[in-house]
């Protein structure tokens, strides 16, 4: 039976710990034992461990031998703010698809009152993405950043880009992964997509351009489409 996996709020020595919500959680709802087993990962490692105390606030373990845990192909999301309802929603997905960051970026389109606001929800998306990720089995949540301007963070990026875009007529997301490797970062506009001024920006910073085909995607639609397709290519490769 496979044990179930949980991230630790904290890690000294052999001993790991959940706290505050997370450890009420597991004590008042799965109502954890003293000696009851689990995978917990600690500072990024797997390791095999035993609830050694359990309390409403407080869950101990007794870290044992690291447990082999398959390595994700790095992917850098640049996610154009937009509606936080559906915003929270993709996040979510991404996490459990094994983006490894989230770079929220300001774009020219974004709603200057979600521009405003994001600030104040960068915590939320953290922890919605680490709960993503104890469901999802991953060791370590992504890293969600604190929102950027959008000439910041794309001509600050590393690596292999590709931005996606509606306007691109004739190269398919697929074939613009062929020879991409990690790490890879992707780029999503925001509702009502990038205007000109971005695409020639992109441009000049190196990005490529790719087209996930010929109908319309909203937002979460569409990042979550993609990664979806470059874990599958980029694991395969």
């Amino acid at each position: 039976m496979t044990r179930r996996r949980w991230i630790a709020d904290r890690v000294e020595g052999d001993r790991a710990f959940l706290l505050g919500s997370n450890a009420n959680h597991l004590f008042r709802v799965l109502r954890v034992k003293v000696g009851q087993e689990f995978d917990v990962a600690a500072n990024g490692v797997l390791r095999f461990a035993k609830v050694v105390f359990a309390s409403h606030d407080q869950v101990e373990f007794e870290l044992g031998a690291e447990v082999e845990s398959a390595a994700l192909p790095q992917i850098t999301v640049y996610i154009s703010i937009f509606k936080f309802d559906r915003l929270e929603w993709a996040l979510e997905k991404l996490t459990e698809l094994g983006v490894s960051h989230v770079i929220p970026m300001i774009a020219q389109r974004t709603e200057e009152h979600l521009a405003k606001a994001a600030a104040k929800r960068v915590e939320r998306w953290r922890k919605i993405a680490r709960e993503a990720s104890q469901q999802a089995r991953r060791i370590a949540p992504p890293e969600i950043a604190e929102a950027v301007a959008l000439k910041k963070a794309i001509t600050e990026a590393q690596g292999n880009r590709i931005m996606l875009s509606e306007a691109e007529e004739h190269v398919l997301l697929k074939s613009a992964l062929s020879d991409s490797k990690p790490p890879l970062a992707l780029a999503f506009g925001p509702e009502g997509g990038w205007s000109e001024a971005e695409l020639e920006l992109f441009n000049a910073s190196g990005w490529k351009a790719a087209s996930l085909g010929h109908t319309i995607l909203r937002a979460e639609t569409a990042s979550i489409a993609a990664v979806a397709v470059a874990m599958a290519e980029l694991e395969s490769a």
